[in-house]
């Protein structure tokens, strides 16, 4: 079966925070029309989680920009330039190819049948990354994302971030003089290559308690490029950018 393509290009950029201004500048100086900013918190496994029995809090601007393929190089290469995303400790950004867009077509002036853009071009900064990528996505109770954290660090994970949101599963409303009471959530995002992938979610679901109902879910989306990764691989391709400039 062949795979239906949207043509468009999700890239999710994670940043200290205000460094999301600069982002959004450079992506629509480079044709994109706009993006979405969250907010959440950090960590690295190098990290330190208190300082002087005072928890440390790593503040992070997550950007979501959609754009059309034909015009995601550059785009994802002015995000790159715009924070220094191949410098190390600057921050991180991935793709992942969607399957479907709606509510965007009439801006972009891109139909759902574009299919066969061209990618070609594509990746100046990152078109020798040799190591595949996941994304998991794990959502759990408020102040239980600390377990997924640990677990996560123990089976390879170098890194994540924490968003909060709230949570509307039918075994869990809850009523407060007849005020709907929502749960509140925690989303970890956890870049892994692709060979640790099971390890870490297998770490996450057991040590989160996911089998059990109520505590939580978790699922893995395939990214297509990253950059910002701090290993040797993405060292040796910044390097070889560098020295093109």
């Amino acid at each position: 079966m062949t795979k239906t393509k949207s043509g468009q290009k999700l890239i999710v950029t994670i940043v200290r925070k205000e460094k999301a201004k600069k982002v959004i500048q450079a992506s629509k100086k480079s044709g994109a029309q706009g993006g979405t900013t969250l907010l959440g918190k950090g960590f690295r496994i190098q990290d330190k989680t208190h300082f002087l029995g005072i928890p440390v809090e790593r503040e992070r601007e997550i950007i979501l920009t959609v754009v059309p393929a034909n015009i995601f190089p550059d785009v994802m290469n002015a995000i790159v330039e715009s924070v220094h995303l191949n410098k190390p400790k600057q921050g991180i950004g991935f793709v992942i190819d969607t399957k479907k867009i709606s509510g965007i077509s009439h801006r972009s002036g891109i139909e759902e049948n574009n299919d066969e853009l061209s990618n070609e071009g594509a990746y100046d900064i990152m078109d020798e990354q040799k190591v595949l990528y996941d994304l998991i996505i794990t959502i759990v109770n408020k102040d239980h994302s600390d377990k997924v954290i640990d677990a996560s660090k123990k089976a390879g994970a170098e890194g994540g971030t924490i968003l909060h949101g709230r949570g509307t599963g039918i075994h869990e409303q809850a009523k407060l003089f007849n005020i709907t009471i929502e749960p509140e959530k925690e989303i970890v995002l956890t870049l892994i290559s692709r060979d640790k992938t099971s390890d870490v979610l297998k770490s996450i679901e057991e040590d989160g308690e996911l089998n059990q109902p109520g505590k939580g879910i978790a699922f893995v989306i395939e990214v297509e490029k990253t950059v910002g990764i701090n290993h040797i691989l993405n060292r040796m391709v910044n390097e070889k950018w560098e020295s093109n400039q």
